[in-house]
């Protein structure tokens, strides 16, 4: 089996040679070492030196020097709407509770869920149902720009 030993991100690898494409939900692209297929069937192992949160466009290098595109799969979200002023203090609360979320400049996406959504809408946000790739914001120390941060701060 064909093991996928790199990452590199969208627009830093050849993508007009990749052999295919692998889609993913979140939970998915955020692995180190997993026995995956390709869209077309054909399996490969993940096998990373550490988890890397994938995103959409970005490419696995295999051992052979071939490369699979990284695919963010739709998956059921909520979107969550308001004035600017409300949507800061919405990402405050989603922010303070943990919750991956994809901020844009006039929604916030979260990934659907009633709990969240009933506090959400008691802070007064709009909420809809949509189903579509979900790529959230990256943490600050994510490492995603191949820089690493061994050391102490």
């Amino acid at each position: 089996m064909k093991r996928a030993l790199r990452i590199e991100p969208a627009g830093h690898w050849p993508q007009d040679v990749a052999r295919g494409s692998v889609t993913l939900d979140y939970d998915a692209r955020h692995r180190r070492r997993l026995r995956l297929a390709t869209d077309a069937g054909e399996p490969f192992l993940l096998d990373l030196p550490r988890a890397v949160a994938m995103s959409d466009g970005d490419g696995l290098a295999l051992e052979d020097g071939s490369w699979i595109a990284v695919r963010a799969k739709p998956e059921p979200l909520l979107e969550v709407t308001g004035p600017p002023e409300l949507l800061c203090r919405l990402a405050w609360h989603i922010g303070n509770r943990h919750i991956p979320a994809a901020i844009e400049r006039h929604r916030i996406l979260v990934r659907d869920d009633h709990v969240l959504a009933d506090m959400l809408r008691l802070q007064g946000a709009g909420l809809r149902a949509i189903y579509e790739p979900f790529v959230p914001e990256r943490g600050a120390y994510d490492g995603h720009d191949h820089h690493a941060h061994d050391h102490d701060h």
